[in-house]
């Protein structure tokens, strides 16, 4: 076990960067943080081969759980671990491997529903994640409007269904690469009558822009009555569990 105090330590200084895509990107690593999260983690061995714990980190009023590779266990001073604690969770700190996140490539045929995802807000976007991964969404493919998936407050909103969900990462909505697929939308066909295929590329759109400026799609909607507009995560977590009841049947 180390033990840091000081704020000038390089360790801390990169650690302070972890809130951040450029900083996680830069060190390949990021935090799991969240008590439940940390225990269900430490129950799942596929998990830990998925994500190689690098180092844990707690503070003076904390135990460690001894789930770090020898000498990789850090004792931190309270003001210190409370700058790291991104997300205010005051438990035990998780540094994991950062995953490769493979590259989409439109040329394959979509298996199962494939989420196609642009949300920009870390708490919409991990729970989106969480919805795909309760309605059996095969991947989310993450345009590059989108999140960090990595992010604290995303990994967070996911309640740790970022860890489970396979991504895949895709260009920008304004490029070629989403014709030819179905995108939710305020007008379109009605859900509650889709005869939903068992393989698909499905849009959930950007709060405010949507898809509207998008070409070659196939557009759903679903019927809100007085009400003009659904929440993306609401909209998009609907839509999923249609797709499941339907191909159940």
């Amino acid at each position: 076990m180390t033990e840091i105090s000081s704020a000038a330590n390089e360790l801390f200084k990169n650690w302070k960067n972890l809130d951040t895509a450029k900083g996680i990107r830069k060190a390949g690593e990021f935090f799991l943080m969240g008590e439940k999260l940390i225990r269900e983690f430490s129950e799942n061995k596929d998990l830990q081969k998925k994500f190689p714990v690098k180092a844990e980190l707690f503070n003076e009023d904390l135990r460690p759980l001894n789930l770090a590779p020898d000498r990789s266990t850090f004792k931190l001073a309270k003001g210190l671990f409370k700058e790291i604690d991104f997300v205010g969770t005051h438990f035990n700190l998780l540094l994991l491997t950062l995953p490769e996140i493979p590259a989409y490539d439109p040329a394959f045929s979509a298996q199962g529903l494939e989420l196609i995802c642009p949300l920009g807000d870390p708490g919409n976007l991990g729970a989106v994640i969480r919805s795909a991964l309760a309605f059996n969404a095969s991947r989310v493919i993450l345009t590059e409007e989108a999140a960090f998936p990595f992010a604290p407050k995303v990994v967070k909103a996911s309640a740790g269904a970022i860890l489970q969900m396979p991504l895949a990462r895709g260009g920008s909505l304004q490029s070629n690469t989403y014709a030819d697929i179905y995108a939710l939308d305020m007008v379109g066909s009605d859900i509650e009558d889709f005869k939903w295929p068992k393989n698909l590329r499905l849009l959930v759109g950007e709060e405010g822009s949507g898809v509207k400026d998008m070409k070659g799609l196939m557009k759903l909607k679903i019927n809100t009555g007085s009400v003009e507009s659904l929440n993306a995560t609401v909209a998009a977590s609907i839509a999923l569990y249609s797709f499941r009841n339907y191909n159940r049947q």
